[in-house]
């Protein structure tokens, strides 16, 4: 059995469908997640990871967890947590990190937390995903029009698929203990061939409005505490070469290239119609 937290996101939901896809009992955790949503023999669990002893139900019968940690988490040492997947006989961990841990961007807490629970670990580090571009989707619905900072700035975003289809091969194989994976697009990408490739998918032009700093920063506030928005304006910004570099782990662990952003747009133009 693989717990698979976080079952509703944008990596959760296509690795529930990839695990059960081939085969493996599946336990679908998250605060809210509906039995109608997922692929048929999954078994759902809402829970709250806040509260470990209320996640023994999930943990169950399971020999494998998919650790994903939002929000407020992040702050928090989520030792209770693994200790109680070990306690419950869970004994392989994927955690779903952020190349930004390994760029020293982000505290490494929860990472050295994994590291320290007595599972057999694998880290995955991925960089900024394709769907971050749904935040555009209400404009482009509109107005035909994308704006964001740092127009000509190329980052190697990578399709949170790829990432589901990575943590399904390291939660179903051996080999895979002790390993941090880098997981990033085929070449680095900027905001305006992003508003390119969506206005290619949709068959008609949508305009690049570039946004100043203090513009981003204005519109970003109301969603995110100051403290992120500005890491995350950093690192669009000026980003480090680390953080541009394309890394071979999702070629080399997939057998194949990962999906570039046009890819991508094209399977999801539905959401900028």
């Amino acid at each position: 059995m693989i717990v698979v937290t976080g079952a509703t996101g944008n990596v959760g939901r296509p690795l529930v469908r990839a695990l059960a896809a081939a085969g493996e009992q599946v336990t679908a955790v998250s605060r809210q997640v509906a039995p109608a949503e997922q692929p048929p023999g999954v078994r759902v669990v809402p829970a709250d990871l806040t509260d470990p002893a209320g996640l023994k139900p999930a943990f169950d019968g399971a020999d494998a967890l998919f650790l994903l940690l939002t929000g407020e988490l992040l702050t928090t040492d989520p030792g209770d947590l693994l200790a109680a997947a070990r306690d419950a006989g869970v004994r392989r961990v994927v955690l779903l990190s952020s190349q930004g841990v390994g760029t020293r961007r982000y505290p490494p807490h929860v990472e050295e937390a994994v590291r320290a629970s007595g599972l057999e670990w694998t880290v995955l580090r991925p960089s900024g995903f394709h769907t971050n571009t749904l935040a555009w989707a209400e404009a482009v619905r509109g107005a035909r029009m994308v704006a964001a900072p740092f127009g000509d700035v190329g980052l190697p975003f990578v399709d949170p698929a790829d990432v589901a289809e990575v943590a399904a091969v390291a939660l179903r194989g051996d080999g895979h203990g002790a390993a941090t994976y880098e997981l990033t697009g085929p070449a680095p990408v900027t905001p305006r061939q992003q508003a390119a490739a969506i206005g290619e998918a949709l068959g008609e032009p949508v305009r690049f409005v570039e946004l100043s700093h203090a513009e981003a920063r204005e519109r970003m506030l109301p969603f995110m505490p100051e403290p992120v928005v500005a890491t995350t304006l950093s690192i669009l910004g000026t980003p480090s070469p680390a953080e541009q570099r394309v890394s071979p782990d999702v070629e080399r662990l997939l057998g194949r290239a990962p999906g570039t952003f046009a890819d991508w747009a094209a399977r999801n133009v539905a959401a900028f119609r």
